[in-house]
């Protein structure tokens, strides 16, 4: 049944651009803004999708939760749709709140999604990503607020290099966030790195809720992935007494590419659900 309404889904979702006759009717799902930053020196495209009430004359007062989303270009459709059949009230799921989410456009994604460098034959720009957290904290959010209705609750989500991101603004007690979802997060670029910041951990990060899905990417990787993956879980659960706010789930019948769909379903209703 979940694998039927995921097809219906996408069917609403990228046949929104149909037209009949020659009476065209475009639907419109978000918009792009650009933003320059000082941090990164350089201009930024995000794509924004705003809720359906957004525009309604009698919620005027009403302001939103936003969700950060890396990988814009790439999972912003998916993501658009999957918020919107969540939290719309012509659904009445009201499985999470209606959201603004923000998408990033990639300019260079291993140097915004690492925050160290593995030696490689040819030059790289790896490293940057303190810098790219630094832009979403300090420039990206604080517009957002300004020409928005915002509340205080964010989320971020990242997939891959972009979910081992996710994992290191987790990890940072200064972080902004008030959730994370990590999608098959590509935690093998620095697991020693990862397992020092789990010794450190603050009880702030244990506080916030840590969703991470696991794809199948088969026995050759399992221990590239799955089982790190699993090793991260039990260190962090090790951290505290009380009751953590963290699920890790594997999805055996979903690889690394086909994994972001299903598990920002299921993490967005974790994070969202009550204690």
């Amino acid at each position: 049944m979940r694998t039927f309404t995921f097809v219906i889904l996408c069917i609403l979702l990228f046949g929104a651009q149909t037209t009949f006759g020659q009476n065209k009717t475009d639907i419109i799902i978000g918009s792009q803004f650009i933003i320059k930053s000082s941090i990164l020196n350089e201009e930024r495209t995000c794509l924004i999708s705003i809720p359906d009430s957004y525009n309604d004359s009698t919620e005027v007062a009403k302001k939103y939760p936003i969700i950060i989303l890396l990988d814009g270009y790439t999972h912003f459709k998916t993501a658009s749709g999957i918020v919107h059949f969540m939290s719309s009230n012509r659904n009445r799921n009201n499985l999470m709140p209606e959201s603004i989410i923000i998408a990033i456009e990639n300019v260079d994604r291993e140097r915004d999604f690492t925050v160290t460098k593995i030696k490689t034959k040819r030059p790289n720009t790896m490293g940057g990503g303190r810098n790219f957290l630094n832009f979403i904290e300090k420039e990206l959010i604080p517009y957002v607020d300004e020409n928005y209705r915002t509340e205080p609750s964010k989320t971020l989500v990242g997939h891959s290099l972009g979910g081992l991101l996710t994992l290191n603004s987790y990890m940072d007690k200064n972080s902004v966030f008030n959730a994370y979802i990590s999608i098959d997060p590509s935690i093998w670029w620095s697991e020693e790195m990862m397992k020092n910041k789990v010794d450190s951990i603050s009880s702030i990060s244990l506080n916030k809720k840590l969703y991470i899905a696991t794809a199948n990417q088969g026995e050759a990787s399992y221990e590239r992935n799955k089982k790190r993956h699993d090793y991260l879980y039990e260190l962090i659960t090790k951290k505290s007494k009380e009751p953590l706010n963290v699920e890790i789930k594997y999805f055996d019948k979903e690889n690394h590419r086909s994994v972001p769909l299903i598990a920002l379903y299921e993490g967005l209703i974790y994070i969202n659900q009550e204690n």
